[in-house]
Parts: structure tokens; C-alpha cells; sequence
């Protein structure tokens, strides 16, 4: 399972289908209703508040059951999803929401504007433990004019305030008075979304029924089940007996496993580079790690282009920084570090870290220069890069021990209290370029999201005006240098930038690859009466 902890998340970039459908004479213009579809999740949810929730398998889930005011279309263009439109006052400090009529809760209760203040109060509660307030922060003030107006004022210019308006609208009825972080609605949701929440059965799946009264119109396939595999060589074995529907698969399945004619005949399979990306971070509170010359030598130890070739058999590229390589914010011009082993150790040296008795162990004052890689269980692709980083730097003196750990006790135990040394983890992302929440100082307590404690003055001032400011080419020169000083800093070592690698059971029709990746218009996906595997 990816970690990933941001507020929107998206499957984005130009898709490649592998395989064509070809639909039955006559199908491809008659949607229908019925049939499940089923996939894996490698963690079990931590948490269906998505105020609370900052991990993939509880956001999976959220996406379905929760509305924004907006989201990204298929292009990756701003609409209105909860807000029909919306107006930016010339000042661009203003923005007027004009909310869609006759939106219902799923328990029948109607959506209104007081919903939407109310999740607004409620992430700038400092009682509420969410990653996620920072957007929120920047407002001035908030009000709820009538039943179906929302109007928010900034402070201060903030180019990401549209696109923070697509996180979830939560139900004011169900959480006014409660103590958030007791509510039943964590493990039981009610939304406004194209699907319903059933039931959750610990350690084994959650389940969703599509709603009927959705705005947008029914979504046509009937019921989604989320079953919690922690191993993606079981899930592998799943989808190839019918027990799954979708799997992102790895790349040893998608290049050596998938080619077979029962795989082509029941599955297709698409392509495209990922708006996320794998690194090695460090626990910047630890000794060892405080020294930039240990991070740098680190980097320079690790080779890049092996991990791409060995771990992701070419299905991928190499990561600079936080910022994937295809699009405007991204800046080709940052330090580079080729792998050198023999500049590693030379940076190792400088810092103080010699072997000094001959055992093939760098020490510095008797202690030897040994950590701990911590990763979450059941992601076959980091638990490989772990073990090649492992050989790679035991060439250069390191003695690197491997702890994998299941997900929840991973995210509870080790990364919230920052109980860790160093570790390989994934951010996923969308268009817009702000990492405040990643990268600032202020961003660093328990279940924060810059949980490896990077504190750099010339950051904290980049992020902030970059936050500040509309012009693409203006921020385009301060987003280039906050990504050279990243480079430079290494506080983590940015690996690589994977490929997405979704197989999809080819019954299910209306899937449209766009540069939003194909998940977009799940709503719209369908299969014919003819293929239907389940009644219900």
C-alpha cells in the first residue's frame, strides 16, 4: 500500500490502454444498472472521517462516499461538484459558492451550506487532530449567507484556495456537539456521495451500495467491495481466479505474468506515469541523519537506475524531488546525484565516519554507522528497494538493518511518533504545486505531515510565497528554487517515480483513459446483463 497523506488524491497522467474492449453488438450505447465490483487494499482503513483520515485505503473508500465543492475533471480542470459555480472576486481574495439544490445525505437529511461551514469550523478546531487544517487557516472569514451560499475570505491572495474546497463536506447533523474522534461515523460514514457505506468487517473488507438518489444519477454498478489482502502476490492470485476486479499491478506482473490468454481474455490492462513517487526518508531528529554530508553520501551510494531497472523492470523514472517529470512546476536543472560510491565515502569521511578497526564498518567515536529502514508490509516493490539500498550501502560501510511492519501498526507506532530512522515510503499528488503541508516547519507535530522534521528557513519563505502567488511563471522560478535546495538538503533521497498499472476485469465497459488517469467516471462505468457475475 502507497502511503499517502494529502487531502485530494487522484490517479493522474496520460493513460495507455494495453488492450481494447470490444463490446457485445449494440451494448456500447445501453448502460446498465447491477453487478459488484471488487478490489484489494493492502492496509485495513484507519479511519471513514476523511478530517481524521490521511492514509490510501481509508481516501479509496472516502472518494466514494464523500462530496468536495469541486474536483478535477477528466482533463484536470477545476469543476464544481457539490457547487454548481462559483465566483473569484477580482481581489482574489473572495470566493461565492452557489451550492446544488436537493443533495441528500444518505440518511435522507438535506445538504446545505451549514454543512460546508461546519467542515470549515470544524478543521480549524485546534481540538481536532487533522493533517489537513492549513488550507483553512488562510481563511478570514467564513459565512453560509442562505441555505445554498457558501462565501469564503482569505487573509491573503492563496493560489491553492479553490482546489482545497474539494475536500470533503461532512454531515453537521451527525458531528455539531460531538467529540470528533469518538464519532461512530469513523468506522460507520454517512456522505453525500455515488455510493453508501454497508458495513466494515475488520480485517477483511468494507462494503458499498450504490445510492440511488445520487445528484449526479445512480451510479450503474450496484455494490463496491474493498477487501483488505495485505500481500499483492495474493491479490494477484485473486484477480486471476475472479475474486478481484481491479488490481494496480506490480511490474513483474505486468510484464512477465499478465501475457497469457486467459489474462488477455478476462482483464485489460493501462499504463501511465504516476503523480506519485517512492523515497528514503530520514529522521532528520536523529544524530546520524543531522549531518547533511551523511544524507548526500547516502544518495550518492544508492543507484538509482537499478532500483528502476530491478524493482520497477524499467517502468518508471528517476525522482529529483517532490514534483513529477512531466509537468510545468518541475525543475530538470537540480543537483544530481549519479551513483558514486567512492564520493560517498568520501563524504562520510568528511563528516568523521572512518573504519577505524578494519572491520568493513564505518565508526565515528565507537559507535558504528548502522540504522534502521522501516516500510509497511505487503508492498512487494518498497520491501526489494529496501534490500538493494540495503547491499548498496553496505558496500560503503553502512550496516542497515529491514523492519517491514503491518500498516496500521506501521502509520500508529512508528511514522506518527516519528519512532523511526529512516524510511521508504510514497506521497501522491495532484496539479497543483503547494507542499506546505509536506515541507514547512510548522508542519511537523505528531500525525503531521512533514513527520521527518525538515526545518529550513528559505523553504518556510518559498512555500509561503509561492502560496501567495498566481502567475505561473512567478511561481514556476520559486518552486525551481525550493526544489534545489531539497536537492541539495537530501532530507529524503527521492527515488523514483513509478508507473500505475491497473488491470481491470473487461466486463466493465465505459472506462475513458484521460490524462486524470480512469478512475474519474467510475460512476459511469458499467457491464452488460450479459456478463453480470453477481445478482446483487
Amino acid at each position: 500500500m502507497r502511503l499517502i497523506l494529502i487531502a485530494l488524491m487522484f490517479l493522474l497522467a496520460a493513460c495507455e490502454q494495453q488492450q481494447a474492449v470490444v463490446p457485445a453488438e449494440g451494448e456500447a450505447a445501453k448502460p446498465v444498472h447491477g453487478d459488484t465490483f471488487i478490489e484489494a487494499s493492502i492496509g485495513e482503513p484507519n479511519n471513514l472521517l476523511p478530517v481524521l483520515s490521511s492514509d490510501s485505503a481509508s481516501s479509496d473508500i472516502n472518494r466514494l462516499v464523500y462530496n468536495g465543492l469541486i474536483r478535477y475533471d477528466k482533463n484536470l480542470q477545476l469543476e464544481g461538484e457539490l457547487a454548481e459555480s462559483w465566483e473569484i472576486s477580482e481581489d482574489q481574495l473572495t470566493i461565492t459558492f452557489h451550492l446544488r439544490k436537493n443533495v441528500a445525505w444518505h440518511d435522507g437529511q438535506p445538504f446545505t451550506s451549514a454543512d460546508v461551514l461546519f467542515t470549515y469550523q470544524m478543521y480549524i478546531d485546534p481540538e481536532v487532530p487533522t493533517s489537513y487544517a492549513e488550507d483553512f487557516l488562510q481563511v478570514a472569514k467564513a459565512e453560509a449567507p442562505d441555505p445554498y451560499t457558501f462565501r469564503v475570505t482569505y487573509q491573503k491572495p492563496y493560489a491553492p484556495a479553490l482546489e482545497s474546497w474539494g475536500t470533503a463536506v461532512h454531515p453537521k447533523h451527525l458531528l455539531e456537539n460531538q467529540v470528533v474522534t469518538k464519532s461512530p461515523l469513523a468506522r460507520s460514514p454517512v456522505g453525500t456521495g455515488p455510493y453508501k457505506f454497508v458495513k466494515w468487517d475488520a480485517g477483511e473488507k468494507v462494503e458499498l451500495l450504490a445510492n440511488p438518489d445520487y445528484f449526479e444519477g445512480q451510479p450503474y454498478i450496484h455494490r463496491v467491495v474493498y477487501r483488505v489482502i495485505p500481500d499483492t502476490s495474493t491479490q494477484f492470485l485473486e484477480l486471476q481466479s475472479g475474486g478481484l476486479d481491479f488490481m494496480g499491478l506490480t511490474p513483474i506482473q505486468y510484464k512477465t505474468q499478465t501475457d497469457t490468454p486467459a489474462f488477455v481474455r478476462n482483464f485489460n490492462k493501462y499504463r501511465y506515469l504516476s503523480f506519485s513517487y517512492t523515497y528514503l526518508g530520514y529522521n532528520l531528529t536523529k544524530p546520524l541523519f543531522q549531518d547533511k554530508r551523511v544524507r548526500q553520501a547516502i544518495t550518492y551510494a544508492i543507484n538509482k537506475q537499478e532500483l528502476i531497472d530491478g524493482v520497477l523492470l524499467g517502468l518508471g523514472q528517476a525522482a529529483t524531488g517532490p514534483y513529477k517529470p512531466d509537468t510545468w512546476v518541475y525543475n530538470a536543472q537540480v543537483k544530481r546525484y549519479a551513483y558514486n560510491p567512492g564520493k560517498s565515502r568520501e563524504l562520510l569521511a568528511e563528516a568523521g565516519w572512518t573504519d577505524s578497526d578494519g572491520d568493513g564498518v564505518l565508526d565515528k567515536d565507537g559507535e558504528k554507522l548502522a540504522f534502521t529502514i522501516v516500510t509497511n508490509q505487503g508492498n512487494d516493490l518498497r520491501s526489494k528497494t529496501a534490500e538493494i539500498i540495503q547491499r548498496r550501502l553496505k558496500e560503503v560501510g553502512m550496516i542497515v538493518e529491514i523492519r517491514v511492519v503491518e500498516w496500521a501498526t506501521f502509520l500508529k507506532e512508528f511514522i506518527f511518533p516519528g519512532n523511526f530512522d529512516a524510511t521508504i515510503l510514497g506521497w501522491s499528488g495532484g496539479p497543483e504545486p503547494d507542499q506546505y503541508n509536506i515541507w514547512h516547519s510548522s508542519k511537523t507535530a505528531p500525525r503531521e505531515l512533514n513527520f521527518v522534521k525538515f526545518k529550513n528557513q528559505e523553504v518556510d519563505d518559498l512555500l509561503e510565497k509561492g502560496r501567495r502567488t498566481f502567475a505561473r511563471a512567478e511561481r514556476k522560478q520559486i518552486y525551481d528554487r525550493f526544489q534545489e535546495i531539497l536537492a541539495e538538503e537530501q532530507p529524503y533521497t527521492f527515488l523514483y517515480v513509478g508507473e500505475a498499472l491497473p488491470a481491470v476485469a473487461r466486463r466493465f465497459r465505459g472506462i475513458e483513459p484521460s490524462p486524470a488517469g480512469i478512475s474519474y467516471n467510475f460512476i459511469k462505468w458499467w457491464v452488460p446483463k450479459s456478463e453480470q457475475k453477481y445478482a446483487r
